[in-house]
């Protein structure tokens, strides 16, 4: 079984996406273990303080070492082997080819969600793995965790319904989008289905396909 931890200041942002359509179904498969550690119990003091201003100056506040170490130090108890993710900026590009070998090699993660102006340099002792998945600024790391393990996990043999759907997706070769799909009804407010896709022809609905599948943009 495949374990995702998640150490986190808001767990319950978690709660309804690991509770709900393929997320639920890959756990209830036992097929994915998916756990969210509140940050905020590692704090110090009275107040479970978790940031602090930096040195140096600057505006906003930092997360402090010592609660994101003994975050991981208790993920690792449950796991040892699993691989320490954080996002930031300048980790490497998230894309549908990293998912798939992410979804492929049977190792675990320990995710490690920012806040406020970021962390402690020193916590980076600490990581295995920097992604990011975007260039663009988030008010923390919780939605990018959500999204890599959601590419991740719907990618692991079994958690999906047809053994093709994830093949036939875009990004899935690296190269090409995926083809434009219909459903019933054949004719809606005067848009019709593309006739071939009605004629049982198979090979050339193939071919239809790749003809209309377009090609991803170098940028």
């Amino acid at each position: 079984m495949r374990k995702f931890q998640v150490i986190t200041l808001f767990p319950e942002m978690f709660t309804e996406v690991f509770g709900s359509g393929m997320m639920y179904k890959a756990q209830d498969k036992q097929i994915v273990e998916l756990n969210t550690i509140d940050l905020r119990q590692f704090g110090l003091g009275v107040r479970k303080q978790v940031d602090d201003t930096p040195y140096g100056g600057g505006d906003g506040m930092l997360l402090k070492p010592e609660p994101i170490f003994s975050a991981v130090e208790y993920a690792k108890t449950i796991d040892s082997s699993a691989k320490v993710v954080i996002m930031t900026p300048r980790g490497f590009r998230w894309k549908q080819s990293l998912a798939q070998e992410f979804s492929e090699n049977g190792d675990n993660y320990i995710f490690i969600c920012g806040r406020y102006e970021g962390f402690d340099e020193r916590v980076m002792s600490l990581v295995d793995i920097e992604i990011s998945v975007g260039d663009y600024i988030l008010t923390g790391g919780e939605l990018p965790a959500m999204t890599i393990i959601d590419s991740i996990v719907r990618l692991i043999p079994g958690v999906l319904g047809g053994k093709n759907s994830a093949i036939i997706e875009s990004f899935s070769d690296g190269e090409t989008l995926e083809f434009p799909q219909y459903t019933r009804p054949a004719e809606f407010r005067g848009m019709r289905v593309p006739d071939i896709l009605l004629s049982g022809n198979h090979a050339k609905i193939d071919q239809w396909r790749a003809d209309h599948s377009k090609k991803i943009k170098n940028k």
